[in-house]
């Protein structure tokens, strides 16, 4: 099995150091992927792809997503710009990580569109044709959609590498969209999506993918997990929004457990305490141990 492990940052104002200084420790430390926050409406939080950028020149090996992408307050032929970019100037190392749209009240405000779910579903399928084709450079891009339009414009540049574009779907729909068109499903956060749903999820994606003809083993599924690793072991209940919150050996078992039973492939850790002490029991012991069990 092809594993990937990361971890995930906030780009608050307080923490942006602190942020530079974890990324490069994933970097040294051997980490697969960084995620950033983006929460353009969040006060307390800078500009997500300018932070990308920031640490895309200050590590050799990491790759870096937004987790993920605000697209109504993205348009998406400047999001396949930047992404490509970003991909060029890293060697390929960028990853595009998108969302359809959340807390639709405080995107309004900052000028964006307000729309239902159905909406936003559409307007995520017009910006993935986008992005794809501006990364075809050739035959101008046209697509005359409800919610995008481009009309004539020259696509170019094309990435370093084929960058993944992964939804960070919620919703039966959603994870249907997701195995139609994406390259990856960045499951949400508990908070969003109740570890019980993860196993259907899964399968709706599968299903939607397999009925549009695609191999649902291609799509990268990625788990993100919300707690902390301590020094003794905890119980672990893996129901609702609770965070993980046991040893090392614990975790490894739950990961373990995601990936032969729920078909997860990537595991991105959003620690409660974002520390190097953190930063290196997931990096040093929690993914040696995980590759361990399920390579016996």
């Amino acid at each position: 099995m092809n594993l990937r492990f990361g971890i995930q940052l906030a780009p608050d104002t307080t923490a942006l150091q602190d942020l530079r200084s974890l990324a490069r420790l994933a970097d040294r430390e051997g980490l697969d992927l960084l995620g950033v926050q983006d929460h353009p409406y969040a006060p307390q939080q800078v500009d997500t792809f300018a932070v990308i950028a920031t640490v895309l020149a200050e590590t050799d090996n990491l790759r870096v997503f937004p987790d993920v992408a605000s697209l109504p307050l993205r348009g998406p032929a400047m999001l396949g710009k930047q992404a490509a970019t970003l991909d060029l100037l890293s060697g390929g190392r960028f990853e595009l990580a998108l969302g359809a749209g959340a807390y639709w009240p405080a995107i309004a405000a900052m000028g964006g569109p307000s729309r239902t779910g159905p909406e936003a579903l559409q307007a995520l399928a017009e910006a993935t044709e986008i992005i794809r084709a501006m990364w075809r450079p050739g035959t101008r891009v046209k697509v005359h959609g409800d919610h995008y339009t481009v009309d004539g414009v020259k696509p170019g540049p094309a990435p370093a590498h084929p960058v993944g574009i992964w939804f960070g779907s919620v919703g039966p729909r959603a994870n249907a969209l997701t195995g139609r068109l994406a390259d990856g499903w960045a499951a949400p956060i508990p908070h969003y999506l109740p570890y019980e749903k993860w196993r259907e999820a899964q399968d709706i994606v599968s299903t939607a993918a397999t009925e549009a003809g695609r191999d649902p083993a291609a799509i990268t599924r990625m788990a993100q997990l919300v707690g902390d690793i301590t020094d003794s072991p905890g119980a672990v209940t893996l129901e609702g929004e609770t965070p993980i919150r046991t040893d090392a050996a614990g975790w490894a078992r739950v990961l373990a457990d995601l990936a032969t039973g729920t078909g997860f492939d990537t595991f991105v850790y959003w620690p409660e305490n974002p520390d190097e002490t953190q930063l290196r029991r997931w990096a040093a012991e929690v993914v040696p141990a995980t590759r361990a069990l399920l390579a016996g």
